[in-house]
């Protein structure tokens, strides 16, 4: 079985659950998943099955859409809701929209951001979770990332009694982009310490909610002999590249991996973005230059070398 799955992740569960529950339902070792959710965050996460696992990095860089809140008032250590509160400051009287709308648009574009505590990334060779479970003070990162829009999409509701304020937000992002850390930063930027208190994913790599099946709809799917119809083909990892058709002549030199010129492909200058290369139809290997002084291109992923094993 190859392919890819938009799965919709429900809350409670890692990203790795996802999978372990997947390769049992599906009887398949070969799966991945295309950027980590949060435990408490629902929504789309790309799986990838068998030799759909070889285009996870090029899909991965898909921009990805969220719908979630924020509340002023206090932060926790997390920077969700799950976490313990570390700061407090009352929101004594409720910000105006403008105010809000205003702060949001400033972190629109390329900004930096240092990941939270709580999160996969590694430092000397250990996660920052690692660090944080054993009260470790670390030097994080700081990273790019960018945003496409970032909106308000609901009134803000003060709580007198709580004295916090939340509101809902759309992003639209691009890849590394932690979202708690983006409502600490807005809270920030209001003068009030903030945290992340809902999460959905609503599409990544691609794919959207309305596609995305959960996991009891998979084994339903599988167990009526139907799931084939809800994978997409490896195909769609590739889409936004530059795809080239390669003769039968030029496969026999590309399925051992072999640097070619970009005449070779047809190509009149030398591509400065991987390419992906199809046989009768099918994505067979992704190509890179090769360095920048030659116009050798080399083989990024070989994805497939066994064409009559494609066809059988």
């Amino acid at each position: 079985m190859d392919g890819i799955l938009p799965l919709w992740k429900e809350p409670g569960m890692t990203s790795h659950d996802c999978v372990f529950k997947l390769r049992k339902i599906l009887q398949t070792k070969k799966i991945g998943h295309g950027g980590t959710l949060d435990p408490d965050v629902a929504g789309v996460l790309p799986i990838f099955i068998g030799k759909g696992t070889k285009v996870i990095e090029f899909l991965s860089d898909e921009g990805k859409v969220y719908e979630g809140e924020v509340t002023l008032g206090y932060s926790t250590t997390t920077e969700d809701f799950s976490g313990e509160v570390v700061q407090k400051k009352p929101v004594t009287e409720p910000l105006t929209k403008d105010q809000i709308d205003h702060a949001m648009v400033q972190f629109i574009g390329e900004i930096t951001q240092i990941p939270p505590m709580y999160s996969a990334v590694k430092v000397a060779g250990k996660r920052l979770y690692e660090y944080a479970r054993n009260n470790e003070e670390v030097k994080r990162p700081i990273r790019k990332v960018t945003i496409d829009s970032f909106t308000r999409i609901s009134e803000p509701k003060w709580n007198e009694e709580q004295q916090t304020q939340s509101w809902n937000f759309q992003v639209h992002c691009g890849k590394g982009t932690y979202i708690r850390t983006l409502a600490v930063d807005l809270g920030e930027a209001l003068g009030y310490p903030a945290h992340m208190s809902q999460l959905t994913r609503l599409a990544s790599g691609g794919f959207t909610k309305e596609q995305a099946i959960t996991l009891a709809q998979v084994a339903t799917y599988k167990e009526a002999g139907t799931v084939d119809k809800y994978l997409l083909p490896i195909e769609f990892g590739v889409k936004n590249f530059e795809q080239v058709a390669i003769s039968d002549a030029l496969w026999s030199k590309v399925k051992n991996g072999m640097r070619l010129s970009a005449a070779d492909f047809g190509l009149t200058q030398i591509p400065n973005q991987p390419i992906a290369i199809f046989y009768h139809e099918k994505v067979v290997s992704i190509y890179a230059t090769y360095r920048e002084d030659s116009d050798q291109l080399k083989p990024l992923k070989v994805i497939r070398n066994e064409w009559e094993d494609e066809r059988n």
